[in-house]
This record gives C-alpha cells, sequence and structure tokens, in this order.
C-alpha cells in the first residue's frame, strides 16, 4: 500500500481578520448598498474568521487584467509550492532528488510550462522526475491527487511520489460582479498550498517510513449537476460557478456513496477514527455530518480549518489531513476516512489506515 510519509500546508504571507476583507470588497463588487449588506450578512455566515492572500489588501482595490493576475498566479503559486514541497520532503527525511513522481494541482490560475516543471530547478528535482498537472478538479483535487498518487505508487512501489496544491482564489474574485455566487465566493475562499509525500509499499517496509496506508478511493460524478459548482473563463479571469445545490448533492448521494465504499472493506461509519473533510463550507459540512449521521465534533478539525484560513479549493481537505497528523495522534490500527466535492459535481473517497507500529527492513535481509 501506499504509505503517506508527511504534509506540509503553506499559507501567503498576508493574512487579515474576515471583516477587514469585508470592507474593503463590499464596494468593489457593487455599488447598491442593499447588495452590501446582503455581502456583509453572507461573509458572516461564512464561519471564516481570517484569510490568507497572496497580495497586500489595498492591492486589490485597483483593477486588474487576467494576464496580469496570472502573472501573480505563475509567480506566487511557485514560491508557495517550492515552499510547501521542501518542507514536507524534509519531515519525511528524503532528498529532492529522490522523487520520482510529481502531480501539481490547481484550478485558479494556468500555466505553460506548468509549476510543477518550474520546481524541478528550484528544489532540485531530478530532470527526469514524472509530471502530472492537473486543471479543472477544483476543490476535489487534494483528495483525488492523493487516490491518483496512489494509483501511481501501487505499480511503482520502490517509488516516491509528491502531490502539491496550489490555489490563490483571491485573484479570481470579480469586480463589479454582485451575482449570489460571487458574494458568496468573495466572503469563502482564501489562498494556500499543501504538500503530501508519499512512498510505494516496498519503499515503506525497507525504511520502516510511518504514517497513515492508503487503503484504497472511489471516485463519483453525479449526473445533471455540472451547473452546480465550477468556473467560466471570461475576459476578467475565472467568474465561479457556485450555488446551494452542492449541499443538495451531498445529501442526496454521499451517505450511501460512503457507506458503500467502507462496506467493501468491511466497515461501517462506525469503524472510521478520524473524519478529513474538505471545508467546503457551513452548508456543505452540515450535510456531509448530516448524511452519515455523525457526532457534533466528527468534523471540528475542518470547521476548526475554515474558520482559520477559509475554503482553499484543492489544498484545504489537505490543511485538514496536516492537522489530523499534528493533532490528534492517530494510534496504529486506527481508520480515517478523507474526502471532498468538486465541479462536476464530483466526489473521491480515500480510505486511510496506520499501520501497526513500523519497523524498517534490517539491512542483510535487503541484500539477501
Amino acid at each position: 500500500m501506499t504509505r503517506i510519509a508527511a504534509v506540509a500546508a503553506a499559507l501567503p504571507e498576508h493574512s487579515y481578520a474576515q471583516s477587514e476583507i469585508t470592507a474593503m470588497l463590499a464596494p468593489m463588487i457593487t455599488p447598491d448598498p442593499s447588495k452590501q449588506a446582503l455581502l456583509r450578512r453572507l461573509h458572516e455566515g461564512a464561519k471564516v474568521e481570517r484569510r490568507s492572500l497572496v497580495m497586500p489588501l489595498e492591492a486589490y482595490r485597483d483593477p486588474q487584467t487576467f494576464t496580469e493576475t496570472n502573472v501573480r498566479f505563475i509567480e506566487a503559486a511557485t514560491d508557495l509550492a517550492e515552499r510547501a514541497v521542501g518542507t514536507a520532503l524534509a519531515a519525511a527525511g528524503i532528498a529532492p532528488d529522490e522523487v520520482d513522481f510529481v502531480m501539481f494541482t490547481s484550478v485558479t490560475g494556468v500555466s505553460a510550462p506548468s509549476v510543477d516543471a518550474l520546481l524541478v530547478p528550484r528544489l532540485g528535482l531530478r530532470p527526469d522526475v514524472k509530471r502530472v498537472p492537473m486543471f479543472g478538479l477544483g476543490c476535489v483535487a487534494g483528495a483525488a491527487g492523493i487516490a491518483r498518487i496512489h494509483d501511481y505508487l501501487a505499480g511503482h512501489p520502490d517509488d516516491v511520489a509528491v502531490l502539491v496544491a496550489v490555489e490563490l482564489c483571491s485573484l479570481t474574485v470579480q469586480r463589479d460582479d454582485d451575482s449570489m455566487a460571487n458574494l458568496v465566493a468573495s466572503g469563502l475562499f482564501g489562498d494556500g498550498a499543501a504538500a503530501v509525500v508519499a512512498v510505494g509499499s516496498a519503499r515503506a517496509e525497507r525504511l520502516g517510513t510511518e504514517g497513515p496506508d492508503v487503503v484504497d478511493s472511489r471516485s463519483a460524478l453525479y449526473p445533471h449537476s455540472e451547473h452546480v459548482l465550477g468556473f467560466n473563463p471570461g475576459t476578467t479571469g475565472f467568474r465561479i460557478v457556485l450555488t446551494a445545490g452542492v449541499a443538495d448533492v451531498v445529501e442526496e448521494h454521499f451517505g450511501t456513496d460512503v457507506r458503500s465504499f467502507l462496506a467493501a472493506h468491511g466497515l461501517t461509519p462506525d469503524n472510521i477514527d478520524a473524519w478529513i473533510a474538505h471545508p467546503g463550507g457551513p452548508r456543505v459540512l452540515e450535510s456531509f455530518a448530516r448524511s452519515l449521521d455523525l457526532p457534533d465534533d466528527a468534523l471540528a478539525l475542518s470547521w476548526e480549518s475554515m474558520a482559520a484560513v477559509g475554503n482553499l479549493s484543492s489544498a484545504s481537505v489537505l490543511h485538514v489531513l496536516a492537522d489530523t497528523l499534528d493533532r490528534t495522534s492517530p494510534q496504529p490500527g486506527d481508520s480515517a476516512l478523507l474526502f471532498a466535492l468538486g465541479p462536476g459535481v464530483s466526489a473521491e473517497l480515500v480510505l486511510l489506515h496506520w499501520p501497526d507500529a513500523v519497523a524498517a527492513t534490517p539491512a542483510a535481509e535487503v541484500a539477501a
């Protein structure tokens, strides 16, 4: 099985209280006092207390073209990705030139060469490292990325794989757009990055690498829901598509899908020790909990992450994973379910399990 060796989160240096961001954005998005009042109510209801932004708050006042924001995306995303991956590799005790596979995901900017290619000389990755940039999965990409590097490592059990997610959502906020989607999104999404270092089963056994194993994953794409969540590219950048239907999709499908996935492994929700949920928003988290009959504190870390940094799209569930590893002291034999939703509407479920105490295979056995 794939073993997660380390997870690292990274945030931009600029951090502001939600009230500061709201005060700046309201007149920028709409001159209508009634719409500004609605925006303030929506921002208060988002349960977000602070957000990190890639630019100083005052810089958002000046109109910028899509070209300008995308140039800033490439520069800042590469910096954040370098920091996240470097920290994760150091925590795992793995040198950059040992990395065999890199997957990069973002939905808030584009570049060619992609950010993963720009990381190769910065981090000292090998020039023959395999790279897969992903675009379009949105919030689900953190969970889907873990699943896809697991798929790769199943066929390359001696390899090291890295997933890096960077989202600069603040660069996609639209001026002079008082649509409900933009009003909601402007109070929910923040900027940030995260990286996951994982190793194949043979390498994990040989070196005694600690961390949870990825047992299995399952994907779902729900029909006739493409209008519920996503981005529409335009002359001013990415205009968000966001409706209340996201929670409705959760209510209709999520509980059944999770129970079916767990049952395939002889488990029920009662057997899950940690729930690692993408903090998509208050209604989404409430729907997750309700669909699975979870206790009130089951998604506490997701609620805390949303309050501290907002919804970071693909990077958010990886921040919650990092918090789970750092703050909850999982025990051998524990199981966790990591999951997220994204455009489509799509879902990704990842089953994790902490193995019994690991020990490196003696050198004599390796040689034999």
